[in-house]
C-alpha cells in the first residue's frame, strides 16, 4: 500500500456519512451508534485519504453473520486483525478508501481511546498541526513502507492517546452510549445499498 498524506478534504465528512448509512442498513438493530474517527474526522488535519469508521454494536459475535453483506459493498472482512474484541473491515485493497473498526458497547476502553483522540485533536490545533507535519514527513520518507510509516509515528500517537484520555478525564468525561447518533442516521434521507 502506497503511503500518501494529503491536505484535509471537506468531502471526507460526506464520504463518512454515506458509508455510515450503508453500515447502519447492514447492521440494523445490532448497531448502537457509529462514529467518524481517525485523522479524516478532524477538520484541517493532514491525513491519509482513508475514512475510519467506528460502529458500536450490542454483541460483537453477531457481526460475523454480516460478513457477506459487507463484502457485497466492497469490504474485506479481516476478523479481529490484531485487536481483541474488534471486527475490522477494509475497502479498496491497495487503494484503500475506508476502514471499519467495530466494537461491542462493553469494550469501553477501545471506544473511549478512539473518541478521546478525535476530540482532543479537534480542539488542540497545535497538536493536530504537529501530528499532520509528522505524518507528512514520514509519508515522504517511507512512501512504499506502511510499517515504517506507522512505526515512525507510534511514540507520538501513544503519547497523544495518553494526553487525550487525561484531558477527557479532567473534563469529567464519562463515555455513555449515544443512541441519538443512530437515530440521526435512521431519520436522514435514504440508505446506500
Amino acid at each position: 500500500m502506497r503511503v500518501q498524506v494529503v491536505d484535509y478534504n471537506k468531502e471526507w465528512k460526506m464520504m463518512y456519512e454515506q458509508e455510515a448509512k450503508a453500515i447502519e442498513y447492514i447492521l440494523g438493530d445490532l448497531l448502537v451508534e457509529v462514529h467518524h474517527i481517525g485523522s479524516t474526522s478532524v477538520e484541517g488535519l493532514k491525513a491519509k485519504p482513508i475514512i475510519d469508521i467506528m460502529p458500536v454494536v450490542k454483541k460483537i459475535e453477531e457481526v460475523d453473520a454480516f460478513n457477506l453483506e459487507f463484502e457485497k459493498i466492497g469490504y474485506e472482512c479481516m476478523g479481529e486483525f490484531g485487536i481483541k474484541g474488534r471486527r475490522y473491515f477494509r475497502k479498496g485493497k491497495d487503494e484503500r478508501t475506508h476502514q471499519v473498526h467495530i466494537f461491542e458497547k462493553s469494550n469501553v476502553e477501545n471506544i473511549k481511546r478512539h473518541l478521546a483522540v478525535r476530540d482532543y485533536l479537534r480542539v488542540h490545533d497545535d497538536v493536530a498541526l504537529e501530528y499532520g507535519k509528522l505524518k507528512e514527513t514520514l509519508a515522504l520518507k517511507y512512501p512504499n513502507d506502511i510499517e515504517a510509516y506507522c512505526d515512525g509515528k507510534d511514540d507520538f500517537v501513544k503519547q497523544m492517546e495518553r494526553d487525550a484520555l487525561r484531558w477527557k478525564e479532567l473534563k469529567g468525561w464519562n463515555y455513555v452510549i449515544e443512541t441519538k447518533t443512530v437515530e440521526a442516521l435512521r431519520n436522514s434521507t435514504g440508505y446506500i445499498k
